[in-house]
Formats: C-alpha cells, sequence, structure tokens
C-alpha cells in the first residue's frame, strides 16, 4: 500500500493498525463515495476523502481500546453509514476478536448498505433495521453512541430497553461539555473522559455505571 495513504491515518499510529486494516478502510470510503449521491449517507460538505478519513474513520476508530473485549457483542445504536460500527468491526477483524457488531439502522437503504460493506469486507456484523426504541430487553457489552440522540435520550433508552451492557461510548462535540454538565443533574454516573484524536473541542465519555436521580418535589 502506498505509504502516502497509511500516512493519512498517522494519528491511529498508537493502535498499531495493519496494512489490511487501512485497506479495508479505502474500501470502505470507496463505497461511500460511490452510494452516497443516491443515499446521502454523509454530509455533502465533508465528503473530500481527506474529510472522511478524519472526521469519521479516525475519529470512530480511536474507541477501539475502550470497546469491552470479554463480551459476545457490541451494539453502535444509531448506525447511519456505520461509524463507528463498521470501522469497530474492521478493527477487530484485525484483532482476530470473536465479537459480533450489532448495528441499528431503521433506514432501509442505510441498511442494505451496511449489509453490502460488511459482505465486501468480510465483517462479522449483524445489521438491524429496527428503531432501536421500539427494542426490549437487549443485551450486549459495548454501546456506542455517535451522532445520534441527546445523551439524556440515549441514557433512558439504555436504562429502559437494555437488561445488560458493559460500557457506553459517547462521542461528544464542541457543545458537549454543557450537556454532559447538564445531564449529571438527571443522573448517577460512573465514567471516566479521553480527549479526542480529531478536535481539542472534542472529547469521548466511558461511562460504566448509569443511575437515573429521583426527582425531588
Amino acid at each position: 500500500m502506498d505509504q502516502e495513504i497509511i500516512n493519512s491515518y498517522s494519528k491511529l499510529s498508537g493502535l498499531n493498525v495493519s496494512r489490511e486494516t487501512f485497506s479495508d478502510f479505502e474500501s470502505y470510503i470507496s463505497m461511500i463515495l460511490e452510494k452516497n449521491e443516491k443515499i446521502n449517507l454523509i454530509s455533502d460538505k465533508f465528503s473530500e476523502k481527506n474529510d472522511i478519513i478524519e472526521r469519521h474513520i479516525i475519529d470512530s476508530a480511536q474507541i477501539i481500546d475502550i470497546v469491552d473485549f470479554n463480551s459476545n457483542t457490541t451494539t453502535d445504536i444509531g448506525s447511519g453509514s456505520g461509524m463507528p460500527g463498521i470501522i469497530i468491526a474492521i478493527l477487530l477483524k484485525s484483532l482476530k476478536k470473536d465479537i459480533k457488531v450489532k448495528l441499528y439502522e431503521k433506514s432501509y437503504h442505510k441498511s442494505n448498505f451496511l449489509k453490502y460493506v460488511s459482505k465486501k469486507l468480510n465483517l462479522k456484523t449483524e445489521i438491524i433495521q429496527k428503531n432501536i426504541f421500539e427494542e426490549r430487553k437487549i443485551d450486549t457489552g459495548t454501546i456506542m453512541s455517535r451522532a445520534f440522540k441527546p445523551m439524556p435520550v440515549v441514557l433512558d433508552l439504555v436504562n429502559e430497553n437494555f437488561i445488560n451492557f458493559s460500557n457506553i461510548i459517547f462521542f461528544m462535540g464542541k457543545s458537549g461539555r454543557e450537556i454532559f454538565k447538564n445531564t449529571l443533574n438527571d443522573w448517577d454516573l460512573e465514567y471516566t473522559e479521553k480527549k479526542s484524536l480529531t478536535s481539542d473541542q472534542s472529547f469521548l465519555i466511558n461511562i460504566k455505571k448509569i443511575k437515573k436521580k429521583i426527582e425531588k418535589n
């Protein structure tokens, strides 16, 4: 593989990513660009290849070291074009981890795209074309939430619809600090923070336990 391509992923150097994984990333990007006009997988504003690598691939891949490797599944609760779910599935394949990535996406066309990518790249995934808010008794390891719903909505979802989970990973943007502060008014959370590789204004929240606070009259 061209060294220039590998260099474009330099922020992932700490993850010891293989050449085969870079090749999968490149194939995935090609599939996004091929289908984007018809399905609107990503914003046209950030549809240049370098933008996809920086804003989506690297951003998604950076959570691999806080994904629970001791569980049978990990779940992307609103996958869209497949980030972070597809990226994590690519990395799990590279690491030879026998973990299925479940990707919830209610859009018919996007779900079909995720199935197409998974087949082409030989990924261990399950594409679930359902509204996750209508699912019950979900059992999983890591839950991934990226550009999905507001944090309080996701916490309510997990609290009510999941019977078991290892951790919840939230991708927080530039307004994330205020959102997180307000969320802590209603939730007791056992969590750690991680600085984002892609932006000084972004960060990751890794939550191990959640408990909704009792409202005071």
